[in-house]
């Protein structure tokens, strides 16, 4: 079976059933990035949670809402804001980071944010800076074309 791909439908899925638990969350990586125009693919979806209590389990039943079948290790990573949880045991992939190198507090990117037709998503800058501190092959490979894009989205807004 082929890799899962990221789609439009799957980040409103992800909106509508966070905004309907006031769920506190951003798209970060090339997920947020293709949500700001980025002319890419991804396999996954992939965002940067508040890790407050209240916010973390919200997104518990945000996640069964979703169809999301979580392990015990899981539920439990997600109530106490662990660095990543990674999740492919549901409709689509889905990256949780709590804590995104590059980046120091959930509110200071909140600030930052770009809303594009109601999605949260991080600033380019902040996902530009997210790859480059994670310092990952992949991600060292794309940045060049993420560099071009942040500046040429930045031109055009």
């Amino acid at each position: 079976m082929p890799p899962h791909r990221f789609e439009y439908a799957q980040a409103e899925e992800i909106r509508d059933a966070f905004d309907q638990h006031d769920v506190r969350y951003l798209f970060i990586g090339k997920s947020g990035a293709i949500l700001l125009g980025f002319p890419d693919t991804t396999q996954d979806a992939e965002l940067f949670v508040d890790k407050a209590p209240q916010n973390c389990a919200a997104l518990v039943n945000t996640l069964r809402d979703l169809e999301f079948e979580l392990t015990e290790v899981q539920r439990s990573e997600i109530l106490r804001g662990g660095a990543l949880v990674q999740l492919k045991n549901g409709p689509f992939d889905l990256n949780l980071v709590f804590a995104p190198d590059g980046i120091e507090r959930f509110r200071d990117a909140w600030r930052r944010h770009i809303d594009v037709e109601g999605f949260p998503v991080c600033h380019p800058d902040d996902i530009i800076a997210s790859k480059v501190a994670a310092d990952r092959i992949k991600d060292r490979e794309s940045l060049p074309r993420l560099m071009a894009f942040r500046d040429y989205w930045k031109a055009r807004h």
